[in-house]
């Protein structure tokens, strides 16, 4: 599995915490434009950004380039991640996810486990 990471924040961290949850998974961060195209064109199965919004500079590029069916905002301001609803999309095909930063220790957690269970 191939993840991209975007977005606008913490980048390295969210790499790292994909790397503590499973060291197997390739990861690549990029741009929120570059992880945005890497994601349509196929070289990577997923996308994983984080702003302070969770859905505005965390999942703007993949939203334009691959449409909202395939993104979720997992947590906003106010709103952590709840793991049915990361569930949910995930098995709904959501293959981009967008999170606040002070939440990306449960996001990241939570879309790989809900990936891993698909």
């Amino acid at each position: 599995m191939k993840i991209v990471i975007g977005g606008q924040v913490d980048k390295k961290e969210i790499e790292s915490l994909v790397k503590e949850f499973d060291s197997s998974i390739e990861t690549v961060i990029k741009s929120d434009l570059e992880a945005a195209m890497a994601l349509k064109t196929g070289q990577v199965d997923y996308y994983l950004g984080a702003c302070h919004t969770g859905g505005g500079g965390a999942l703007a590029m993949a939203l334009a380039l691959i449409g909202r069916p395939k993104c979720e905002t997992v947590s906003m301001p106010g709103k952590k991640p709840e793991s049915q609803k990361v569930a949910n999309a995930v098995n709904e095909g959501k293959v981009a996810f967008g999170f606040t930063a002070d939440h990306k220790e449960a996001a990241v957690r939570m879309i790989l486990e809900a990936i891993k269970n698909k």
